[in-house]
């Protein structure tokens, strides 16, 4: 049986507006901001929401090489192309998603939320559209108590990640009404 290798990057992303007066005495306002990658401890300033997706992507990057070390080419491809797949996705999106957040707070984690459900679901229908085209019915093995106990455990662990990111967002929630 394959190895799964779980890997974690949290990461703390801070923002301060500053809000000043440009030379024709028009007021502005800009965003600047700090991201940390908790793991590793590495800090970047940023001005553009664009640097904080790079230095995101590049952590994380960093981690999907290390975790395919033991994989085949032919699977690494695979790897590599659901990962950049994401990253596209989350590049046009994020940052339309964080102006909309600092200007309505309420309406953004509304948004959120239904990001992440429905990135939950989509990741939901891959795994069963994966499963569907690996399964073999003719080769199947009774689950071993191990089995059992490995898929309760990963069941458990979804569920409590949904869990917390649910009252996440009910505080944020919260925190806007």
């Amino acid at each position: 049986m394959a190895t799964k290798k779980d890997e974690t990057a949290s990461f703390v992303l801070r923002f301060t507006q500053k809000i000043f007066e440009n030379d024709e005495g028009e007021p502005q306002v800009q965003w600047r901001g700090n991201i940390r990658h908790v793991q590793g401890g590495d800090e970047k300033n940023f001005s553009e929401f664009n640097e904080v997706v790079q230095f995101i992507q590049g952590k994380l990057t960093d981690l999907t090489i290390i975790a395919m070390e033991d994989k085949t080419p032919e699977e690494q491809k695979g790897i590599l192309a659901k990962s950049f797949d994401l990253w596209k996705r989350m590049a046009l999106a994020s940052p339309k998603m964080v102006m909309e957040t600092l200007k309505d707070p309420k309406a953004g984690v509304e948004h959120i939320q239904e990001q992440v459900t429905a990135a939950v679901q989509e990741q939901a229908r891959e795994v069963e559209e994966l499963i569907q085209s690996k399964i073999d019915p003719d080769s199947w093995k009774p689950a071993t108590k191990a089995d059992v106990k490995n898929l309760t455990k990963s069941l458990a662990n979804l569920t409590g990640t949904l869990d917390a990111l649910n009252k996440k967002v009910d505080k944020l929630s919260k925190k806007t009404k």
